[in-house]
């Protein structure tokens, strides 16, 4: 297991390391402390604050901050209007449908490319998922990122860097909602049980079955993102920060 946590802590960092800014590293900080504050609903959809008391909040000048803010804007998580400052973007259920379309678009191509992936390229994954059910994680938090886990190392699999690359990209949009879906038990469960089976019927060579079985359990997931209301998500949500309205 420990394993698998640092696979997992690995790929974020070099996930969160590919965009970073050389020329303005106190604007990337302030970016990614930004970015965890809505994927923990500390910033809610539709919150609004300005940009000087979010600058007083982070202990930054208004010029890093503003730099963070707009990359936040383009990736589509902010929206600012004339007078009216700044405002957490709502939650795009469309969006969210595509992105998950993508998700299985993207990984079924991964299941295709593993006849010809060394065998031990999974190893690290049925360390965590073929395991007795004892020794399950329980842990909603630490779920979410073995799941991320398991999905990217999947593609990882391949062998194909511009798949993980676009996957990746798909995964952290994808993120503000998709950790909700381990708050329920049942999801723990089935979660474990299927990313199991995949993994056995890709080591029996049955990969149109892993693909078969990979597509439902996305597409599951799709649909518990569409159950999803505010009052789920305010129950998430860590804390509000003080300056928003």
């Amino acid at each position: 297991m420990d394993d698998m946590h640092e696979v997992a802590a690995e790929a974020s960092a070099a996930n969160a390391a590919k965009v970073v800014y050389s020329a303005n590293p106190l604007a990337e900080q302030v970016y990614q402390l930004l970015k965890q504050d809505i994927f923990n609903f500390r910033l809610f959809p539709g919150d609004r604050f300005s940009e000087n008391d979010i600058a007083q909040h982070y202990g930054v000048s208004r010029t890093p901050m503003r730099d963070a803010l707009f990359r936040l804007a383009r990736e589509g998580y902010l929206e600012v209007g004339f007078r009216r400052g700044w405002k957490v973007c709502d939650i795009n259920f469309n969006q969210l449908d595509q992105l998950y379309d993508l998700r299985i678009v993207l990984e079924l191509a991964a299941i295709d490319r593993l006849p010809a992936a060394p065998h031990d390229s999974l190893n690290a994954l049925r360390a965590v998922w073929c395991i007795d059910e004892e020794d399950r994680e329980g842990d909603a938090a630490t779920m979410f990122v073995l799941d991320e886990a398991f999905h990217r190392g999947l593609v990882g699999a391949a062998g194909n860097d511009e798949m993980l690359r676009v996957h990746n990209e798909v995964t952290e949009r994808i993120r503000i909602v998709r950790r909700l879906d381990f708050l329920k038990a049942h999801r723990t469960s089935a979660t474990y049980d299927e990313h199991s089976t995949m993994l056995k019927l890709i080591d029996r060579g049955k990969f149109a079955e892993a693909g078969i079985l990979l597509r439902a359990h996305i597409t599951q997931s799709k649909l518990e993102v569409r159950k999803i209301t505010l009052s789920m998500l305010a129950a998430a949500r860590d804390s509000k920060l003080p300056f928003v309205s």
